[in-house]
């Protein structure tokens, strides 16, 4: 005997079927009222309870469907990760593969190793660089790997001109996958479209050391900053640190007291002051 497949549950249906659920609850319910002798009271009484209890059958069907699809969009750990082109070229997945805290497959759709070959293959020598490295990181992430990390053969329709970040969030919810990436805009966008989403930059936020304000931190001044008398450091893991009042101090390495610290999935920022005892002794 073969197996019987259900139609997927739409919204529109859960909320029909609370609607048809309160219904049927609202007849059993008047069934003593219409034992009495009719009355206006009892007619109106009758047509309150069924309005109320089919309204809220229809408002609790609609709700338990984006509950159950909620829980449903979560990541699963076997999930396959589909990798998209940022990062690739970053390159932190590699090392993160590598601790063995990624399960299931690595999936890198033909159309992403196809851009990645084109930027390779660019005139302008930073992009062909990116590209480059991008090409050696899947090198090295298929040897070390294997079976593990697989290309997938996406074909596209001729008249379908959708970008690549549109078809790697189609090729995510077919397969009931992941996005892998560092790109801020495609982050958005797939939580946007329901599909989850590996943000690289997210998981190096929370694995850095936390920085709180009123902590104080010893940074070299690199370049002035925007904004007027702004002097700008970096830390030793690329974390950008904006001083107040360090435009003056630039070449110069000091303490500088945290403000601000502000985390996005774009990255970390870091905003500060130099002491009143370097700004004395400036």
């Amino acid at each position: 005997m073969g197996t019987i497949h259900f139609p997927p549950l739409t919204k529109e249906k859960a909320g029909l079927l609370g609607l048809f659920t309160g219904a049927a609850l609202a007849a059993l319910l008047i069934q003593p009222i219409r034992l009495l002798p009719g009355s206006p009271a009892a007619c109106v009484f009758a047509a309150g309870l069924y309005a109320a209890l089919m309204l809220s059958g229809f408002r609790m069907g609609k709700k338990l469907w984006a509950g159950e699809n909620a829980v449903s969009r979560e990541i699963n750990a076997t999930c396959p990760k589909i990798l998209d082109t940022s990062v690739i070229i970053d390159g932190r997945v590699l090392e993160i593969s590598r601790t063995g805290f990624l399960e299931g497959d690595l999936i890198v759709p033909s159309f992403v190793l196809d851009e990645l070959r084109h930027i390779a293959d660019s005139a302008d020598d930073l992009r062909r660089a990116r590209g480059r490295r991008g090409l050696d990181i899947l090198r090295k992430m298929q040897e070390e790997l294997g079976s593990a990390l697989r290309v997938e053969d996406v074909r596209q329709d001729a008249a379908d001109s959708a970008e690549v970040d549109v078809r790697l969030l189609r090729l995510a919810a077919a397969l009931g996958g992941a996005v892998m990436t560092n790109d801020y805009n495609l982050n958005k966008v797939a939580g946007v479209a329901g599909v989850p989403v590996l943000n690289i930059n997210e998981l190096a936020g929370a694995l850095r050391p936390a920085v709180l304000p009123g902590e104080e931190m010893t940074v070299r001044i690199v370049r002035e900053g925007k904004e007027p008398g702004q002097g700008v450091a970096y830390l030793d893991d690329g974390t950008m640190v904006v001083v107040e009042n360090g435009r003056r101090h630039v070449g110069e390495t000091l303490g500088a007291e945290v403000t601000t610290v502000l985390q996005t999935s774009a990255g970390r920022m870091i905003f500060g002051r130099v002491k009143m005892n370097e700004n004395r002794a400036g």
